[in-house]
């Protein structure tokens, strides 16, 4: 997967995230809550595989 599709899964993440923690903080769905938790955590493991991928670019060019 390139960077452009991860950040791609990245955005699509957030907008899960976002979506369920509405769903958890203003109508108490618990359920909800433990989406937005595992939807923090990819978000997390995405991220730094992205940011690894963003510096080994950035010394390749170098």
């Amino acid at each position: 997967m390139n960077m452009q599709q991860k950040f791609n899964q990245l955005k699509a993440l957030v907008a899960l995230a976002e979506e369920d923690m509405i769903k958890y903080s203003l109508k108490g769905n618990k359920t909800a809550g433990t989406r937005m938790r595992k939807s923090l955590q990819d978000i997390k493991e995405i991220s730094t595989e992205l940011r690894k991928e963003v510096l080994e670019s950035r010394k390749m060019k170098v």
